[in-house]
C-alpha cells in the first residue's frame, strides 16, 4: 500500500511540472508582450497619432545635432496684420509721449506759463487750481494748433491708417506742417544758439536744420514770448500794490498788510475789465 501511495505521489507531481512548463512555453498576446517589453521596446511600440495641418505653426523637431525648431507662414505673416499690429505699436508710443510732445512741440507751453503768472500777479498762490489752469490751457492750444493738426490727420495720419502710406512717408508729410509752426515761432537767435550749441555745420536754409536742433529752439523761443507776456500782465497790478502801500502808510496805518486790501481791488479790477477774455484772445492771436 505505501508502494502504490507514493508512485501515485510521484505521478502527480511529474503532471504539475509538465503543466507549469506548458503555460510558460504558451504564446503572450499584443497587450502583454508590450507590458512585459523593455521600456525602450515599448516607446516604439506604441501607435503614433499622424500629423495634421491644422497644428500649430510651430514644429518641433528632434535631431542628432539638437533640438530644432521650424516656423511655417501662416496668417500671422500677412501683411495686413504686421500693419495692423505696428499701428497698435505706434499709437502706444504716442501714447507715452504725449505730455513730452505736447509741452515741446505745441502752443502748450507759452499758454500755461501765461496763466500761472497771472496767478501770481493777483495774489492768489493756489486758485484757480492747477487742474483748471491745464484744463485751459489745453483747450487754447487745441484752438491755436487746429490748422496743423488738421494738416497733418489730412495729409499723414488718414492716408497711413488707410494703408496708402508707409510709415516713413507718413512722418515726412505730417512733420513738414508742424515744422512749419515750429519755425514762425522760433526766433532766428535761438536757432543760430542751438546750432552752435550742438556744432554742426551752418546751415544753409531751414531744410538743413534737424528737428534736434528745431525743437529746443522753439522752446527757448516760447519761454521769452511767455515771460514778455507775464511782464505785460504783472505791471498793473503791480500798480495796484504801490498805490495800496502808499496810501495805508499815508493813513498811518503800517500795521496793516497791503496784500488784504489790495488782493480784493485785483480781482475786482479784473473782473470788470474782463480780464480772462483779454488774457485769453492774446495769447491765441500771439502765435503766428
Amino acid at each position: 500500500m505505501r508502494t502504490r501511495a507514493g508512485a501515485g505521489l510521484c505521478l502527480l507531481l511529474i503532471l504539475l511540472c509538465v503543466d507549469v512548463r506548458a503555460v510558460e512555453t504558451l504564446p503572450l498576446p499584443a497587450e502583454a508582450s508590450l507590458l512585459h517589453a523593455e521600456p525602450e521596446q515599448a516607446a516604439f511600440a506604441a501607435p503614433t497619432r499622424p500629423a495634421t495641418p491644422a497644428r500649430a505653426s510651430a514644429v518641433s523637431q528632434a535631431s542628432d545635432q539638437g533640438f530644432e525648431i521650424q516656423f511655417s507662414k501662416g496668417k500671422a505673416g500677412q501683411d495686413g496684420e504686421t500693419a495692423q499690429a505696428m499701428r497698435i505699436v505706434l499709437g502706444l508710443t504716442l501714447i507715452t509721449l504725449l505730455p513730452a510732445l505736447l509741452v515741446s512741440l505745441t502752443a502748450f507751453l507759452r499758454i500755461i506759463i501765461v496763466l500761472s503768472m497771472l496767478r501770481h500777479a493777483i495774489g492768489m498762490q493756489e486758485t484757480p487750481p492747477n487742474t483748471v489752469l491745464i484744463g485751459l490751457a489745453l483747450f487754447m492750444t487745441l484752438f491755436t494748433m487746429s490748422p496743423v493738426l488738421q494738416k497733418i490727420n489730412d495729409q499723414a495720419f488718414q492716408p497711413f491708417m488707410e494703408g496708402k502710406m508707409t510709415m516713413q512717408a507718413a512722418y515726412d508729410n505730417g512733420s513738414q506742417p508742424l515744422r512749419e509752426f515750429l519755425v514762425r515761432q522760433t526766433r532766428e537767435q535761438d536757432l543760430a544758439l542751438m546750432v552752435e550749441l550742438s556744432k554742426a555745420k551752418p546751415p544753409q536754409s531751414m531744410a538743413d536744420i534737424s528737428n534736434v536742433q528745431l525743437v529746443p529752439a522753439f522752446m527757448l523761443s516760447e519761454l521769452r514770448a511767455a515771460f514778455q507776456i507775464g511782464f505785460v500782465i504783472f505791471l498793473p497790478f503791480l500798480l495796484i500794490d504801490l498805490i495800496v502801500s502808499s496810501v495805508l502808510m499815508g493813513l498811518g496805518m503800517m500795521m496793516m498788510p497791503p496784500v488784504s486790501i489790495a488782493l480784493p481791488v485785483k480781482i475786482l479790477m479784473f473782473v470788470l475789465i474782463d480780464g480772462w477774455s483779454l488774457v485769453m484772445k492774446a495769447l491765441v492771436t500771439s502765435f503766428h
